[in-house]
């Protein structure tokens, strides 16, 4: 069944999928603050496009904003996260049990 609304753990994949907006969080992740033009500086992407891909972030919770006169500076929010490491721990207990069945399974083929 296609979801008509996508769970928190679907919103930060796909926030996360794209190379370029997973690096724009990465650069955002590794400042305290950081402002739109910081983050176009160097980066070998318009201005615009920055944009839409913090608006994303945004949008999935993964960034957070502050206005500051004219300039709009992104912080980290790593809390957005969340949902996607829970996610993961899940699958992690899943898999973790599977890896222990085989073992034990290949430990009774070949003691």
């Amino acid at each position: 069944m296609i979801e008509a609304t996508p769970n928190p753990v679907t919103t930060v994949m796909r926030a996360l999928a794209d190379p370029t907006r997973r690096a724009v969080f990465e650069r955002v992740f590794e400042s305290k603050e950081i402002s739109v033009a910081e983050l176009t500086r160097g980066s070998g992407v318009t201005q615009g496009a920055i944009s839409q891909h913090l608006k994303s972030l945004k949008k999935a919770g993964l960034v957070a904003e502050r206005a500051e006169g004219r300039n709009v500076y992104y912080r980290a929010a790593p809390e957005g996260l969340e949902p996607l490491v829970t996610w993961m721990d899940h699958y992690g207990v899943f898999w973790r049990e599977r890896f222990q069945n085989l073992r034990d399974l290949l430990k009774e083929i070949d003691p």
